[in-house]
């Protein structure tokens, strides 16, 4: 009878310790945008620091398709998916001093995590890989930035590992994270330290990611519908500082919108303050970065008069349809997307998931009333 009792309370002793195991689980995504693949080495030496701490577990992802054979098994992830880590390392390579343009298009699409303040108060630490080693610095801080805006909370590599690495080779071993110069002795790269200080650098996050874990404060409450978070356009609008301008004034026999069941059509050309803002043509009269200011303001009229179809309150607007630019432009010109950028940036900052759309651009030897740009759009509302 006696072994039978000690057996059960082994028995139930283990249990206890597998289910707090369970528990105390950290779960940290180390998510990348890489090139030729370097910065994936880098962050598979951070996920093997993190999960040197004790119940912390890795998970690897990037923010985009990649052909890469290093990188096609890689998962691609869901922007919603970050809330649900207790942790993140972000690594990408340098480019111009600046995060790359992956990496920078990938957090163009978590407007709706910082507006509900999904990432506030969660760890994160940073790594990159790239050229020459210079400007690295100026990239890891721009990279601090972006965080520190969505509220995270930022986990430096401080002098950390510094004392036991060799002082005589080229290593990138920046305060504010591991970098790699990857064109320096690219056989070597990640060298051994820059190894070592990535695991460093992951335990550390780890650390902190447990020690945090379930010591968040609660998140503000949020409408939900269908599970989907549901954000206040017209509040996004103040938050943003984004100001929607008085209504054009028709100049024809036309209406500024017809709503034909539940989609709205609205086509409009770049009028500011009852004037045609930056007229002419592309490369004659005006140049790129005229016409895409005269791009976002036709875009604020598109929203304004959006904004009056349905009755004043955005939240009725279930998403954008579709997109059509057309722009005054010599016939060899062939960057029309570019110039059309401005106005999708515009309307999914200010709609959020709704805001996406299909899209077409294309050259045109004139517009009305000598408008460098026109948009036709499409929006399916309540």
């Amino acid at each position: 009878m006696k072994q039978l009792s000690r057996l059960f309370l082994v028995l139930l002793v283990l249990g206890s310790t597998k289910n707090i195991a369970q528990e105390t689980n950290t779960s940290i995504l180390v998510l990348i945008d890489s090139d030729q693949g370097g910065t994936y080495t880098l962050a598979k030496e951070m996920a093997q620091g993190i999960e040197r701490w004790p119940g912390a577990k890795a998970t690897i992802k990037k923010v985009k398709e990649n052909n890469h054979a290093s990188l096609q098994s890689i998962p691609v992830v869901q922007v919603e998916e970050l809330q649900n880590y207790d942790g993140i390392a972000f690594g990408s390579p340098v480019y111009f001093g600046n995060i790359s343009t992956g990496m920078s298009a990938f957090f163009a699409q978590t407007i709706d995590l910082w507006t509900t303040r999904a990432l506030e108060e969660m760890p994160a630490t940073v790594f990159m890989s790239g050229g020459s080693g210079a400007a690295n610095e100026l990239a890891l801080q721009s990279f601090w930035n972006t965080l520190a805006v969505h509220g995270m909370v930022l986990v430096p590599n401080g002098i950390q590992g510094f004392d036991a690495i060799d002082k005589t080779k080229t290593t990138g071993n920046s305060v504010l994270g591991v970098t790699s110069p990857m064109s320096i002795n690219k056989g070597d790269r990640p060298t051994a330290d820059e190894r070592k200080l990535a695991q460093n650098q992951g335990e550390k996050l780890a650390r902190v990611a447990t020690a945090l874990r379930g010591n968040k404060k609660a998140k503000p409450a949020v409408k939900t519908v269908d599970n989907h978070v549901e954000v206040d356009v017209n509040q996004r609008l103040k938050d943003k500082n984004i100001v929607l301008p008085s209504l054009p004034k028709p100049v024809g026999n036309y209406e500024l919108y017809v709503q034909t069941g539940n989609l709205v059509f609205i086509n409009q050309v770049a009028l500011k303050d009852g004037k045609i803002f930056n007229p002419g043509k592309l490369g004659v009269d005006v140049n790129e970065e005229q016409v895409k200011e005269a791009t976002k303001a036709t875009m604020l009229n598109v929203l304004a008069i959006l904004q009056d179809a349905v009755g004043g309150d955005l939240n009725k607007v279930k998403r954008c349809v579709q997109l059509i630019g057309a722009f005054n432009t010599t016939d060899t010109y062939t960057q029309h997307a570019v110039l059309m950028n401005p106005a999708s940036d515009l309307v999914v900052e200010v709609l959020g998931e709704k805001g996406k759309h299909t899209r077409n651009t294309g050259g045109a030897s004139s517009l009305p009333l000598g408008s460098s740009v026109s948009i036709q759009a499409v929006f399916e509302v309540e």
